[in-house]
């Protein structure tokens, strides 16, 4: 079953161009040019993957971000014309997986598809070798689930939360930098942006942390990285 995508943007040239080298890796393609179709396509499709443009019409692309992630934790990457922080920010706070700043590479945007996949489908289909559950003190995670329990507290998470929180769980009280964070989570370090590390733990830590500003989860080694503390 092949997997499909669905492609978000207002400028037909650049859905077209994604369909064309989409379908030619052997991706099945649905597309839509505004937010509100794009709502519509996600719920008649249900895509493997969502590549999302930022800036369109009527409903951008941080609210269709927002709303499929009320019923979804498929991974979404969204397309932006500007490279500034408040963009990037904005994005992964409203649960994007990555971004991509236009223009774009045809290569790298193809390889952090590939891979976005491969990551969500080994959470979402574990191969009985990998663990589901892991435990620390009173923090719970369950990776199959993209949730965590604080103290019986449900709490839901990203996917990318959910690779991050495993990663540092497992490996308690080890310090990861952001690129090795980001080479493992996300599965690329060259085309990456450590600021996308950065911003996604801060929302992470907003979700898990009883006070995000005194954190006794996830640690920050200054000017080395984070790890998550085993002594909770």
């Amino acid at each position: 079953m092949y997997e499909k995508i669905l492609v978000v943007d207002d400028e037909p040239s650049i859905v077209d161009i994604l369909k064309f080298n989409l379908e030619k890796e052997g991706y099945k393609v649905a597309t839509a040019s505004d937010g509100y179709t794009a709502l519509d396509q996600f719920k008649k499709e249900e895509p493997d993957l969502m590549i999302l443009d930022v800036m369109m019409p009527g409903m951008d692309g941080y609210e269709v971000c927002r709303k499929v992630r009320e019923s979804s934790q498929i991974p979404i990457i969204m397309l932006t014309a500007r490279a500034e922080e408040i963009d990037t920010v904005l994005g992964l706070e409203m649960g994007a997986d990555e971004y991509v700043t236009k223009p774009f590479s045809m290569r790298e945007l193809m390889a952090r598809v590939r891979t976005a996949l491969r990551r969500y489908q080994a959470l979402t289909k574990p191969d009985g070798n990998e663990d589901e559950i892991i435990k620390v003190g009173d923090f719970v995670l369950d990776t199959s689930k993209f949730s965590a329990e604080r103290a019986g507290e449900h709490l839901d998470l990203t996917q990318r939360e959910t690779e991050i929180l495993k990663l540092l769980m497992l490996k308690k009280g080890q310090i990861f930098s952001r690129s090795e964070i980001l080479e493992k989570v996300w599965g690329y370090q060259a085309f990456g942006d450590e600021r996308t590390v950065d911003v996604t733990i801060r929302r992470l830590r907003e979700k898990i942390e009883k006070d995000s500003s005194n954190p006794q989860y996830i640690k920050t080694k200054r000017g080395v990285g984070y790890y998550f503390s085993d002594t909770v």
